[in-house]
């Protein structure tokens, strides 16, 4: 049986990725998780293999539309919730980003202009 607190930060280690692990799992470089001074299991931190997917994904759950199905002010709205998150500092996003969102590179480059200045 799962400790209440590893059931409770099941969905915000799914959110980010991230693992939630049995207190025998964690190495030094998992974040112990205590409960009344035990520790009762451990999150791993994600990887950034998929990281950029990730962002997508919970872009387009903010936005409530699928990157497929938005229109061009969601797109836009997108791109500027992406930059806010760091996205456009991966290796090749722009590439990715545009791809999954059906427009150009150049599309991406106006947004995040369009987003700048509306900060």
């Amino acid at each position: 049986m799962a400790h209440p607190l590893l059931d409770a930060l099941g969905p915000v280690a799914d959110a980010l990725g991230a693992t939630l692990l049995a207190p025998d799992d964690l190495t030094e470089a998992d974040i112990p998780l205590l409960w009344e001074g035990e520790v009762v299991g451990g999150l791993r931190r994600p990887g950034l293999h998929h990281a950029l997917d990730r962002l997508l994904e919970a872009a387009a759950q903010e936005i409530g539309v699928a990157c497929a199905d938005m229109d061009r002010n969601q797109k836009q709205q997108t791109v500027g919730l992406l930059s806010d998150w760091g996205a456009f500092t991966l290796r090749k996003s722009v590439e990715d980003i545009a791809e999954a969102l059906g427009v150009s590179r150049f599309t991406i480059y106006n947004y995040l202009e369009r987003a700048e200045a509306d900060s």
